[in-house]
């Protein structure tokens, strides 16, 4: 059925921000969550970083080349050697993650060796990270009812994918694995199009996963079929609870952000025609992070790194936006509140990491003018988040005066979508309408037909829409 869209009033023009940028120190400090191999590409270090640079990088100009740490007193027996050891880790592994020493901005690939090792230090964290979240959520009937229908989810489209993993691992044009930042699980992936002529409109793209289970590669099959049709999608990792909580969630994605608008260029990319999503979590984790950011220029919080005028309009996919009115219902659907609100960092802070509320702070108005165009889509019959989330974001944002809108696809649940629509092959209604607003007023790109072959067969994706544990 069409979708239902509903429009809204034009949007002020944006001021331009500051260009000094300066990373809070993390609010965990648990050594337990952490690789500590000095084989390891991750790194955690807990000292104090601080770094000047301005918008829109020259290709001359290195990430990391502007970040200078601030020495902390480490004391002397296993502390010192514990926290230098981390230190020493942690620049090896940020500054020297490629063969050739280019953190992945020049183009270089890695050796299958270095990936076989990447995948096995990420397994061995992940794996680390599901026990200690066990401890949190113990063993209730509805984790174990969710995590059966999850299997036979995951088994009912596993045809689809396989193939998008073959694609992932092997297609030359998927980036895996570029670092953007120093801490655990900074790193995006690049869907590069075949055709290099001219920059190329980018999407950065943040992935659900209840906070929880969120990772990079989520958003493969989005970037294969925008990748396409001449975008380039930069699909950014960031730490989940409880290796982080959401304030570490909001900084990495805000780092991976910056890193986009600061490098994209070098990758065939159009730093002036950059778009933000984010998907269920990932959408709400987006609009904290653009929300904190024009915050932050409007001179309310730390000096940035990139701005918010870069990024030309916001996607929110089936996300929610007031924590406050949600918890209750995560509650009911299996995120229980204690976990909930230890991701969250307690229900004081709920306000705080709720868009919707933030916004409305009379104390905030002038943020408004700053904010780019919101475009929300929703299911309506998604009962992990209903669809009366977007509704009443989008709502709130015309009331003040920004630009927004909400496209509702009638029986569409959470993970229709995202994942069966996109695997049903042919044409996909709400991929044409992202793919209508990046490309504009390009009538030749925007009716370029590209053939979407089907992944899974429809018996098997009725049947994941029935069993479907979201």
């Amino acid at each position: 059925m069409p979708s239902q869209i509903l429009q809204i009033s034009h949007l002020p023009p944006k001021s331009s921000p500051s260009t000094e940028m300066m990373f809070k120190s993390l609010i965990y400090d648990d050594p337990s969550t952490t690789l500590l191999s000095s084989s390891s590409r991750f790194g955690d270090d807990h000292h104090t970083i601080s770094s000047t640079v301005k918008p829109l990088l020259s290709r001359s100009s290195s990430y990391n080349g502007g970040v200078t740490a601030k020495k902390t007193s480490s004391g002397g027996g296993l502390t010192g050697w514990y926290q230098n050891r981390r230190r020493r880790s942690n620049s090896d592994n940020c500054l020297s993650a490629f063969p050739d020493g280019t953190n992945g901005t020049d183009g270089g690939q890695t050796t299958i060796g270095q990936e076989v090792g990447h995948a096995a230090a990420e397994t061995f964290l992940l794996t680390r990270l599901c026990l200690k979240l066990l401890s949190y959520l113990g063993v209730g009937y509805r984790w174990i009812t969710r995590f059966m229908a999850l299997g036979c989810y995951a088994f009912l489209l596993m045809p689809g994918f396989i193939q998008v993993g073959y694609y992932y691992f092997f297609s030359p044009y998927v980036r895996r694995s570029i670092v953007y930042g120093d801490q655990p699980r900074n790193r995006l992936d690049l869907y590069l199009p075949k055709n290099s002529n001219g920059p190329k409109p980018v999407v950065a793209f943040v992935t659900g996963g209840a906070w929880i289970i969120g990772y990079k590669a989520w958003g493969s099959l989005l970037g294969q079929q925008l990748s396409e049709r001449d975008i380039i999608v930069a699909c950014i990792d960031y730490r989940n609870f409880p290796q982080g909580s959401i304030s570490d969630m909001v900084k990495d994605a805000s780092s991976g952000i910056s890193f986009v608008c600061n490098h994209i260029a070098e990758y065939g990319g159009d730093p002036d025609r950059i778009y933000l999503m984010g998907q269920s979590a990932g959408a709400h984790i987006a609009a904290c992070t653009i929300v904190e950011q024009v915050i932050k220029e409007s001179g309310e919080g730390d000096s940035v790194s990139w701005s918010s005028s870069q990024i030309n309009a916001y996607f929110g996919l089936s996300g929610g936006y007031n924590l406050l009115s949600l918890v209750d219902h995560f509650h009911s659907r299996g995120l229980y509140r204690s976990i909930f609100l230890s991701i969250m960092e307690g229900e004081e802070s709920l306000r705080q990491f709720s868009p919707e509320l933030v916004v409305q702070n009379p104390n905030l108005k002038h943020i408004i003018s700053r904010l780019p165009p919101f475009i929300l889509f929703h299911g309506t019959d998604d009962y992990s988040i209903p669809s009366d989330a977007s509704k009443s974001f989008a709502e709130t944002l015309q009331r003040l005066g920004a630009k927004a809108k909400v496209i509702l696809y009638e029986g569409k649940t959470h993970t229709d979508l995202f994942l069966q629509d996109p695997m049903r092959g042919g044409k996909d209604e709400m991929f044409e309408d992202i793919v209508s607003v990046v490309l504009g007023d390009n009538q030749e790109l925007i009716g370029k037909s590209v053939d979407r072959r089907r992944l899974v067969p429809e018996f098997m994706l009725k049947l994941a829409h029935w069993v479907s544990p979201f």
